[in-house]
C-alpha cells in the first residue's frame, strides 16, 4: 500500500533482508531479519544513514582499481570506522553487522543490471516495470509505471489536456488496494459521487412524476421539461456506471478475461 510518506508491504515468502532501490541505482537498507518469523509485523523508518554507498564514496581511486580478489578482503574497514549500514560495488552488495565487539561486512553477489520484466512475460506498457511475488510459480504481478502513466498495465497517460474521469482521478487510484486504503482524493471523489447520485435520482424521479401530469404535457414547455428530466436521470446513471467501472477496473477488481 503506497501512501505519501509510507509504504506497507504484505509478504508471504521467506526473507532475511529488505532494501529499497530508487532510480539511478540508489539503495536504502530497510530491515535485516537473521531468523525468519512466519508471522510478524515489522515497522521501520528509512533514514538518510540507511543509504547504501558505492565504494567510490568510501575508498580512493587506487584502491578501487585493485582486482576484486585483493580488494574485497578490505571491505570490513568501512564498517569499522562509521555507522555505515551497507555499501556495494559493481558485483557485490554488502551490509554491516555486529559480531562480538566489532562490526564486519557480509557480502553477496548482486545483479545491478537485472531487468524487471517478469522474465520476459511482462504485460506492462509504456516502459512500466513488472514485478512478481516469486521467481518460480508466481501468483501475482504488479506494474510500476513511469511518470505520467497509470493503470494496472500503465496503459493510460496523463499527457495532454482532458476533463474525463480517467484523466482527473485515474492517476490516483492504486491497483490491488481496497477502497479503504486508497488516497484521500479517491475517497472524497467516491463520497461526492454517491451524494450526486442520490440527489440526481431524487431530483430526476420527482421531476418525472411532476411533468407526467397530462395538464402540464398539453403545452410544449411541459414536454420539454419531461424530456429534460429523463435526460438528467439517464446522464446521472451513465456517470455512475463510468465512475464505478473506472474505479473497479483500476483496482483490478474487474479485468478483461480475453
Amino acid at each position: 500500500i503506497v501512501r505519501q510518506n509510507s509504504l506497507t508491504i504484505y509478504w508471504s515468502q521467506i526473507f532475511h533482508m529488505i532494501f529499497i532501490e530508487f532510480e539511478n541505482k540508489i539503495y536504502y537498507l530497510a530491515a535485516i531479519e537473521q531468523i525468519y518469523n512466519l508471522s510478524m509485523t515489522l515497522v521501520t523508518t528509512i533514514k538518510s544513514s540507511d543509504r547504501c554507498q558505492h565504494i567510490n564514496e568510501l575508498f580512493n581511486k587506487t584502491f578501487i582499481q585493485m582486482h576484486i580478489i585483493r580488494r574485497i578482503k578490505y571491505y570490513h574497514l568501512p564498517c569499522h570506522s562509521s555507522n555505515l549500514s551497507c555499501f556495494y560495488d559493481d558485483i557485490y552488495f554488502c551490509y554491516c553487522y555486529n559480531f562480538g565487539k566489532q562490526r564486519l561486512a557480509n557480502c553477496f553477489e548482486f545483479n545491478h543490471t537485472m531487468k524487471y520484466n517478469c522474465f520476459g512475460k511482462s504485460v506492462c506498457e509504456n516502459g512500466g516495470q513488472c514485478f512478481q511475488d516469486s521467481p518460480t510459480c508466481p501468483t501475482r504481478s504488479v506494474c510500476i509505471c513511469q511518470s505520467c502513466f497509470y493503470g494496472a498495465r500503465c496503459q493510460f497517460s496523463t499527457n495532454g489536456f482532458g476533463l474525463s474521469l480517467d484523466a482527473i482521478i485515474g492517476y490516483y487510484i492504486q491497483p490491488n488496494i481496497d477502497i479503504f486504503h486508497q488516497s484521500i482524493i479517491v475517497k472524497v471523489s467516491l463520497i461526492l459521487t454517491i451524494i450526486f447520485m442520490i440527489i440526481g435520482y431524487i431530483n430526476g424521479i420527482l421531476s418525472i412524476m411532476t411533468f407526467t401530469d397530462k395538464t402540464i404535457c398539453e403545452v410544449g414547455c411541459g414536454l420539454y421539461l419531461l424530456g429534460s428530466s429523463i435526460t438528467t436521470l439517464l446522464t446521472t446513471t451513465m456517470f455512475e456506471f463510468k465512475f464505478w467501472i473506472l474505479l473497479l477496473a483500476q483496482m483490478k477488481l474487474i479485468t478483461n478475461t480475453n
